[in-house]
């Protein structure tokens, strides 16, 4: 299936706008992390927590104990526990020691009394959070995302033979994540375990994409020698144009539906999602190719430019392949 019937965009030629518009995403990006830091779940600040329990025909769900906390001024995480009668984890960040965990708990029983009359909550348990929870999750996150970028790393440049294509999808991929993490900084946005899952999801797709653009290019490589360098580039990408639209669409789909109907716990999620999904798809066309290219030729000696019905022969070519492809695959 095709959505661009012979594509043929001068992504070469066009490198410098993308590539200054990521230098402007990155460069955004960090100064809202630096300038705003960012709104840490109780993961990651510490914080305070309840075990609460209703009696077994109480009609209380997630839901509804979530608007009566936020209407009398007590934002919570709340999730449900597993047993033989409706039981909540109530968590408060921010309140790291005894007497604001005693506050709270007496506030939230309070609140929640009130609103079930006829169904008195319990308190089962109280606990404090440690902010040296939170200080070690963060440290593990680090931990977690450098390593994965090494990982990628090492593994791009041992697929291509060539540590510079590692290197320049590991620089796309970086871009993607500083974008996301940027704007959730901005926004104010709550970033927790769940947000860290999709910046690594955001990097992992990204890299894959990239990955098959470079598998294009070095298959013209070996076959199409002759070629100038932008010419082989640009005929890879728009190859698998088509290919690259038709994927991202159909991630974005279930992104969008799960952040309009997938509720509040999946919402920020899946607006990371969204988001690294269009710097992604960016990123993988706009930067990756690009700085192999201008690596290329600045440091390794390729041609740069082609004539005209050179760009043409390069396209026509593409697109006999592409024909013959599908008639053996039928």
């Amino acid at each position: 299936m095709e959505i661009f019937k012979k594509p043929n965009i001068d992504f070469i030629g066009l490198r410098w706008i993308p590539i200054g518009v990521s230098v402007c995403v990155v460069v955004g990006g960090l100064a809202a992390m630096a300038l705003k830091g960012f709104n840490y779940s109780i993961e990651f600040t510490g914080g305070s927590m309840l075990q609460v329990s209703f009696p077994k025909d109480a009609k209380v769900d997630v839901d509804g104990l979530r608007k009566t906390l936020d209407g009398a001024g007590l934002p919570a995480e709340i999730q449900s526990v597993a047993g033989d009668r409706p039981a909540f984890l109530l968590r408060e960040k921010g309140s790291d020691d005894e007497a604001a965990v005693s506050a709270f708990a007496e506030k939230a029983m309070d609140v929640l009394a009130k609103a079930n009359p006829d169904a008195k909550p319990v308190l089962d348990s109280k606990s404090v959070i440690g902010p040296v929870v939170g200080k070690d999750l963060r440290r593990r996150t680090i931990w977690a995302i450098i390593l994965s970028l090494l990982a990628i790393v090492a593994y791009v440049a041992w697929r291509f033979d060539n540590p510079i294509w590692g290197v320049a999808g590991v620089v796309a991929l970086f871009h993607d994540v500083i974008g996301v993490a940027g704007i959730f900084a901005l926004l104010g946005l709550q970033v927790d375990l769940l947000i860290v899952t999709a910046l690594l999801t955001v990097a992992g797709y990204s890299i894959s994409d990239t990955i098959v653009i470079f598998d294009r290019m070095r298959e013209k490589l070996r076959t199409e020698r002759g070629l100038p360098l932008d010419v082989l580039i640009n005929s890879s990408m728009n190859e698998t144009l088509s290919r690259t639209v038709i994927t991202v669409l159909i991630v974005q789909i279930v992104c969008v539906v799960l952040y309009l109907a997938g509720g509040p716990v999946l919402r920020d999620f899946a607006f990371a999602m969204v988001i690294g999904n269009i710097f992604g798809t960016y990123s993988s066309i706009g930067v990756a190719a690009p700085l192999v290219y201008e690596y290329q030729v600045r440091f390794a000696g390729k041609k740069t430019s082609a004539p005209k019905d050179a760009v043409a022969a390069a396209g026509a070519s593409g697109a006999a392949r592409t024909r013959d492809g599908g008639r053996r695959r039928r």
